[in-house]
């Protein structure tokens, strides 16, 4: 393609992002506004016009999948030569190389999973180790690792951003578990994925030979969802970019969703200061989604403004109307998923394809109840965020036999009957198990793989398995899985850079959208963000819903979250105090930090287990005086509700009823 045939298929933003080849560039990206189709033209265009050469440019993202999508739009553009790979897959390649020059001798194994090295640092340091223990450590030692918080430095980070350390145990045991873990490594002679951008970086930075064949190879760089990028992934591009600034970034401060394990829109934030002169250049036209969509996504954002948070992009709808967004108020969680899923019938029936439908939510034991909703109705589904697909059992074993099906195919024979055939023995059939579980699963794994043979038949008439297993192949190095012709349930965070014609927000009422487990003003914000994400995933049609009651028969003792009060029909704001009057919030916070002290004392806690500085502030602020108030105050949630929130509400009207003239 030409220079100018590249330009001519973008819009004038998009153009800005192609053009700007040299020198610092910050494209602040809405969801849905083409930010992968500006960027991967941008490397085209450079290379098309001499100013890059293909193996200079090293393109980052955060999934392998992005990755593919990125190499695969790269070689549609004649960009061929490019690397586009993930921090992770980037970094141990480099690793790899330098390894037997630097340390000598192949790398240490890396291990994928933290869990059985976190138990016996666990058990060395005398913390219990039991399953979800040890899960929770985990997480914290990659929360650790990826800010570059060293074991001596813990104590004083966790208090600096009032951080809840996990499983209430005391940030001195999870420093002295921090330097087991790294003991325990080291006796194993293995590293974790962390590791490998720390000892890279420390390479580089350390190694001027290593640094200066790296800087010769990669002179410009790509960095896509840079508003996710961790302090540790800073550390690396620092390290690869030697002080040069030939580097783009990419992303949206309202889609960090990654909080929890260290990721930060600092870096993103403040890119046009560390890199001055840097072009900043907006991309809001969304070609995703419905006005109706956007509008919706556009006010649930919004709402964050004056928080201490940046302005968020207002998106600008580019497509034509589409349906209203729906908005349903079920009384059980059984009664969600049935309606739901008849909604998602209708829609099939519709002609919307299976595969064009998500059923999205808070947490992953929310798919129970869809799962066998679906089942029981017939309709296929995938669930995302399980099992990686090249990494199945049962998928590994049908590559094993389409490989020998190439060698015996039989040429006069139709590519995708032979690979039917072939895949019969795999667990494949004509029609779809009943039951969900295993073989459903099994099932719709070889399904993805017929489907795939499809669609390269209708490609290349003339193709044969041989080409399917190249296919698979390369897919398989890419982690780009094919895909599955079934409903897809996903959480909101595995939902993240996917869209779908037609998504299902489900279970949005207090406790889970925000999440009871979220404390303070910053984690609420996020969930906030979780929750623009998920409306943005959606093209044409948008259901939100909830459930009043979790069983059938229930109380009704949910409410609408706090986040669709204001936007949900028929809903009427509940008021909140505002912040009038400083004296009175003064009063209110000390007592209940009185409360708060003599409580903790009494149940042998830390008080900030029972009130965090921040929740009690905000508490104080807000002065609510009933249950249904309390609620709404960010980081509150309903353990702490139903725990201490009658006792919340005493000291606070026992603030209120000694200086009543505070409070008219």
């Amino acid at each position: 393609m030409s220079p100018d045939d590249l330009l001519a298929a973008l819009d004038p933003e998009q153009r800005a992002v192609a053009t700007a080849v040299r020198g610092p560039v910050c494209v602040l990206a809405g969801a849905g506004t083409g930010k992968t189709r500006a960027i991967t033209h941008r490397i085209a265009y450079g290379i098309t016009t001499g100013v890059y050469k293909p193996g200079n440019v090293l393109a980052v993202t955060f999934t392998a999948r992005a990755a593919g999508e990125m190499r695969t739009r790269l070689r549609g553009l004649g960009a061929h030569g490019v690397q586009a790979r993930t921090f992770h897959a980037a970094a141990l390649r480099q690793l790899g190389f330098f390894w037997p020059k630097v340390v000598g001798g192949p790398p240490p194994r890396l291990v994928e999973h933290k869990a059985q090295l976190v138990a016996a640092a666990a058990t060395r340091v005398g913390l219990p180790a039991d399953r979800t223990g040890v899960r929770d450590l985990a997480a914290e030692v990659e929360w650790a690792k990826v800010g570059l918080v060293v074991p001596d430095d813990y104590e004083r980070v966790v208090a600096a951003v009032d951080r809840t350390v996990p499983g209430g145990h005391d940030a001195q045991a999870v420093a002295r578990l921090l330097t087991a873990y790294e003991q325990v490594k080291d006796e194993r002679g293995v590293i974790d994925f962390e590791d490998v951008l720390l000892l890279l970086a420390a390479m580089l930075a350390e190694r001027r030979d290593v640094a200066e064949q790296v800087h010769e190879q990669y002179r410009w760089f790509v960095v896509d969802e840079y508003q996710d990028v961790s302090p540790l992934q800073q550390y690396l591009l620092d390290q690869w970019l030697g002080g040069r600034h030939e580097l783009c970034v990419v992303g949206d401060p309202s889609q960090t969703i990654y909080s929890f394990a260290g990721a930060t829109p600092q870096h993103l934030l403040t890119f046009p200061r560390t890199h001055p002169g840097a072009q900043v250049v907006r991309l809001v036209r969304d070609y995703r989604s419905t006005p109706q969509v956007v509008a919706l996504a556009n006010d649930v954002i919004t709402v964050a403004r004056g928080r201490g948070t940046v302005a968020p992009l207002e998106l600008r709808a580019q497509r034509p109307d589409g349906p209203p967004v729906r908005f349903t108020a079920y009384d059980d969680d059984e009664a969600e998923a049935a309606g739901v899923v008849a909604s998602v019938r209708r829609l099939l029936a519709s002609g919307v394809r299976a595969s064009e439908i998500a059923v999205l939510y808070r947490t992953n034991a929310q798919s129970e109840a869809f799962e066998e909703a679906l089942a029981s109705a017939g309709v296929s589904y995938q669930v995302r965020g399980g099992e990686r697909f090249f990494a199945r059992q049962d998928v590994r074993e049908a590559l094993v036999l389409l490989r020998g099906g190439a060698r015996a195919a039989d040429p006069d024979e139709p590519m995708p009957a032979t690979v039917r055939d072939v895949l019969r023995s795999a667990g494949w059939s004509d029609e779809p198990p009943a039951a969900r579980g295993a073989a459903r699963e099994r099932w719709e794994a070889m399904q993805a793989l017929v489907a795939l043979a499809d669609e390269l038949a209708a490609a290349n008439p003339r193709a044969r398995v041989a080409d399917l297993v190249a296919e698979l192949d390369e897919r398989a190095a890419a982690q780009h899985a094919p895909t599955v012709e079934g409903v897809t349930l996903a959480s909101l965070h595995a939902a993240k850079g996917l869209e779908w014609d037609a998504v299902f927000l489900t279970g949005l009422s207090e406790g889970l959208v925000p999440t009871s487990l979220a404390e303070g003003e910053a984690a609420v914000a996020e969930e906030r963000r979780l929750l623009y994400v998920g409306v943005t995933r959606a093209r044409e049609h948008l259901h939100l819903s909830y459930a009043r009651s979790r069983l059938p028969g229930g109380r009704p003792t949910r409410s609408l979250s706090r986040f669709l009060v204001d936007l949900w029909p028929g809903q009427v704001r509940r008021a909140v105090p505002s912040d009038d009057d400083p004296r009175a919030t003064e009063r209110v916070a000390g007592q209940l930090t009185r409360w708060r002290d003599a409580h903790a004392r009494a149940t042998g806690v830390a008080p900030a287990r029972v009130l965090t500085p921040s929740l009690l502030q905000a508490i104080a602020r807000r002065r609510p005086a009933s249950l249904e108030e309390l609620a709404q105050v960010p980081g509150m949630g309903q353990q702490r509700l139903a725990t201490i929130g009658a006792d919340v509400l005493e000291a606070v009207a026992g603030a209120v009823r000694v200086t009543p003239h505070e409070f008219r």
